[in-house]
């Protein structure tokens, strides 16, 4: 640039808004954890997102009353905020409002309206449309999450299967975000020393660094994560004869009592909670990620294990095969049974040449497909021609 060159023009604001967790909520969860990724990804695009509202519509137990009062204040905070909003300086003025993950219990009461009183695009990423939830407890929020995707100028689906329950109300308005790594902390797996790595987990926690490491990063609650700890307990006891390995579990949670009963007697090693660098580490240490991931939206932790050249078992459940593809980084079991998972987990770990070579193709899967530069180019070259020159 010289001197008389003009200044760039500043990126475009853009109102970021999740109505079921914010980015910068206290509580870490996969949920969160997105919501944080497509910022990034929005900012790489060329924009300059700002959480625009904290509040939080979500519902869980199909109370009308609370859905009621949910509502009043949404509709309430929408007017508030585009009052707000509208005062600003036409350089700090939203150009678009992004909602991530509006679903029938929670619905996108603020996006919608705002973005009609600013006269600005209304995008979309992870709705989700259950049909069966239109008439029931839920069938209000239904209407409103129904309603928000017929009005969204764009609706970005991040797997095969939200796309398909979208498309009857998106319509030429979908467009196909593919799931993308974008901590900080795990996004430059080039630098992990798995020599250095291997001997300090070894060192910390006893470890034989001459078994087979499996790995397995999880949130350990109840409902579809305990029961796929249960799973991979029971497929664990079902693998034979092989090379001896330990099992190295990191995650926390409510229902960590039930995780350790369930591996009682097995040879694991649970790590705890780990921050990003740690796992890094963790994943650049192991042999074989292991998560059978029981109606997985599609699971942040196999594109981070795969970009560390960590070869992937999983079951072909929710959106885990948006993911993992069967004999290119891993092995996707279409059976989500103990004797399914065992017996990939035994073939892998039999055979070193096809570990090694699952482990070059889920590294170089997971730079192609799952990179954070992918996701700003899908989002750029669908957002930016709703923008007024």
């Amino acid at each position: 640039m010289t001197r008389s060159d003009p200044p760039p023009p500043p990126p475009p604001p853009v109102a970021f808004y999740a109505p079921m967790k914010a980015p910068d909520h206290p509580v870490p969860s996969g949920d969160r954890q997105i919501a944080r990724g497509l910022m990034a990804a929005l900012g790489a695009a060329g924009f300059a997102p700002r959480v625009a509202c904290r509040f939080r519509a979500w519902e869980g137990r199909g109370d009308p009353v609370r859905q009621a009062r949910l509502r009043r204040a949404g509709l309430w905070l929408a007017d508030r905020l585009a009052d707000s909003l509208a005062r600003l300086p036409p350089e700090r003025r939203p150009r678009l409002w992004f909602t991530y993950h509006l679903y029938h219990k929670a619905p996108d009461w603020l996006g919608p309206r705002v973005s009609a009183r600013l006269g600005i695009p209304y995008a979309v990423a992870e709705a989700s449309r259950a049909l069966k939830q239109k008439h029931g407890p839920w069938a209000d929020g239904f209407a409103e999450a129904d309603a928000a995707l017929t009005r969204a100028d764009r609706v970005f689906a991040m797997t095969a299967r939200g796309a398909c329950g979208v498309a009857p109300v998106a319509g030429d308005r979908l467009v196909r975000l593919a799931p993308f790594l974008s901590d900080p902390g795990l996004i430059d797996p080039a630098t992990v020393d798995r020599p250095a790595a291997r001997a300090a987990l070894a060192a910390a926690h006893g470890l034989d660094p001459g078994r087979r490491w499996l790995v397995t990063v999880a949130m350990m609650r109840p409902g579809d994560k305990l029961a796929s700890f249960r799973l991979l307990a029971e497929a664990l006891r079902r693998v034979g004869e092989g090379p001896p390995w330990t099992l190295l579990i990191a995650g926390d949670g409510a229902a960590r009592a039930e995780v350790e009963a369930a591996f009682a007697g097995l040879p694991v090693v649970r790590l705890g909670a780990l921050d990003p660098p740690a796992l890094r580490d963790l994943y650049g240490a192991g042999d074989l990620f292991v998560w059978p991931g029981l109606n997985e939206g599609y699971g942040m932790v196999y594109i981070e294990a795969q970009a560390h050249g960590l070869p992937v078992v999983a079951c072909d459940s929710g959106g885990v095969a948006d993911v993992v593809r069967d004999g290119d980084g891993g092995r996707l079991v279409p059976d989500a049974t103990p004797d399914g998972v065992a017996g990939a987990v035994v073939a892998v770990l039999a055979d070193d040449a096809l570990r090694v070579d699952q482990g070059v193709r889920a590294r170089r899967k997971a730079a192609a497909e799952h990179g954070l530069e992918r996701a700003a180019d899908t989002l750029g070259a669908a957002l930016g021609p709703l923008l007024p020159a």
